[in-house]
């Protein structure tokens, strides 16, 4: 599958014209996965096919210089992400009793991420089972795993009738998805309360959404514990319809 992806690549180049671009894969290994490497090259096929039509649509010849990939100049810089700035102060301060107070995970006296030993014994678990493989999840995740964990965040006795859950790609993925889910099917402009402090690319992605976003009182710095008053209010206040996004505290 190497071979013929390189193969068909480098045909194409040698036949596409100087201002036309050729959407790639990114490079793949051929130590991966079969099945990835074949994604890839049929994501290769159909962008290549797509500018060999373009070319043939296109006979007049041209002098211009190649303008692929010129788009990205249009293209502003991202907010740089406060937290992941602070763990590159971290890196670059020399002070050796230096804390690392960027992402919530356990460390040893070292500094060093510390494993769990309740996480290593599920890790062997996992290896010694026989049932365990590696096969695709359904569309919606792990059926079992997403049952369990919405009884661990709601209660054991929690009517699973009235709630729903799809396995997603850390709370970023999860915001993404819920984000655009209820965006297209309860509409753009449908308010969603956020806790107050949260994530910033959270703000982000639900505005891209096209969701109303507002935010709630949760965290009260006096105290360092939960706001719950202000919190009620604030969510008694909301219109009928509206979307709460809950965060648990949690450790990486």
């Amino acid at each position: 599958a190497g071979d013929l992806f390189r193969s068909f690549f480098d045909r194409i180049k040698s036949l596409r014209r100087p201002s036309q671009s050729i959407l790639s894969c990114s490079p793949f290994s051929l130590r991966q996965p079969m099945k990835f490497q074949i994604s890839s090259l049929v994501l290769c096929l159909v962008a290549t096919m797509s500018s060999t039509a373009a070319f043939s649509a296109n006979a007049a010849p041209e002098t211009s210089v190649s303008t692929a990939g010129k788009y990205l100049s249009s293209i502003p810089m991202g907010a740089p992400d406060a937290i992941l700035g602070i763990a590159e102060s971290f890196k670059s301060c020399t002070d050796p009793k230096k804390v690392n107070v960027c992402v919530g995970a356990y460390r040893d006296s070292s500094g060093k991420p510390w494993v769990l030993p309740s996480v290593k014994e599920a890790e062997r678990r996992m290896l010694d089972d026989p049932a365990v493989n590696k096969e695709y999840a359904s569309i919606t995740g792990d059926g079992r795993y997403t049952e369990l964990a919405l009884k661990f965040a709601y209660g054991q006795d929690v009517d699973m009738d009235v709630v729903a859950g799809v396995q997603s790609l850390s709370g970023t993925g999860a915001c993404r998805i819920g984000g655009h889910y209820f965006s297209k099917f309860v509409g753009e402009g449908t308010p969603i309360y956020i806790p107050t402090p949260t994530w910033g690319n959270h703000l982000a992605i639900f505005k891209e959404a096209g969701l109303d976003v507002r935010r709630y009182r949760y965290y009260n710095p006096k105290t360092n514990g939960l706001d719950y008053d202000g919190m009620l209010e604030d969510l008694d206040g909301a219109p009928d319809g509206s979307i709460i996004l809950l965060h648990a505290c949690a450790h990486n």
